[in-house]
């Protein structure tokens, strides 16, 4: 078993463990492998373990991947989204986790030939570090997105904190939750919110306790390019 493989036998128990805990079904778990910093040949050996979702969070690095990786898998758009950047990305990615401007909107209607799956970040923690919506904006942001039919919200996304309290992490993906279950209770036709996408490699087991449907996990799972497999 090499390098890559423990890593995923230990991602999969972890992922196990976490459902088991609060009694989810490991179905409803879907590991986002996020490639950012590792090359095309270390994608492929993801995808050859069986990962369907990719995820990048560059366009150029996006870009590069489809060029050398010819599988099929579903790519995720992680990182933050420029609005000149759109065209680079559209009709490639089946998600785009960082919707939270309306001009990144305005250039998905623009540019998608067919409807695209989006998550809306929100800024759960407040942190001036962080992008997204602060709470208190995402209802009236969702509901101005169902003029745009190439658009439809899938989920919220969020990113904790850089703690070592796994308390103060619990409690903004226990918000997180929160703010879905509102937006699912409007029943807006274009913003099912079903999906959360939070977690990530050092605190994606918080995350699935507390509702996460993606989990974006990149070094704890693809490792370090120089590490070998």
């Amino acid at each position: 078993m090499n390098k890559l493989q423990q890593r995923i036998q230990q991602i999969e128990k972890n992922i196990q463990t976490s459902c088991d805990k609060v009694g989810r079904n490991r179905s409803d778990v879907h590991v986002v492998a996020v490639t950012k910093g590792v090359s095309s040949t270390r994608a492929k050996q993801v995808i050859d373990s069986g990962f369907k979702h990719l995820g990048e969070n560059r366009p150029d690095g996006l870009t590069q991947k489809l060029e050398q990786v010819s599988d099929n898998v579903n790519w995720h758009f992680i990182g933050n989204l420029q609005s000149r950047r759109v065209r680079d990305i559209i009709d490639k990615v089946s998600h785009i986790h960082s919707l939270s401007r309306m001009s990144i909107a305005k250039e998905i209607q623009k540019r998608a030939t067919e409807q695209v799956d989006c998550f809306i970040q929100v800024n759960v923690s407040g942190e001036e570090s962080k992008s997204g919506l602060t709470p208190d904006e995402l209802t009236s942001f969702i509901e101005e997105l169902a003029e745009y039919d190439k658009i439809r919200v899938v989920g919220l996304m969020t990113m904790a904190p850089n703690t070592e309290d796994e308390e103060e992490i619990r409690a903004i993906f226990k918000k997180m939750r929160e703010l879905r279950n509102q937006i699912q209770t409007l029943n807006l036709a274009h913003a099912p919110c079903t999906e959360l996408s939070m977690g990530m490699s050092n605190d994606y087991m918080i995350a699935i306790e507390e509702g996460a449907t993606y989990v974006r996990i990149g070094t704890a799972l693809v490792g370090e390019e120089s590490e070998g497999d």
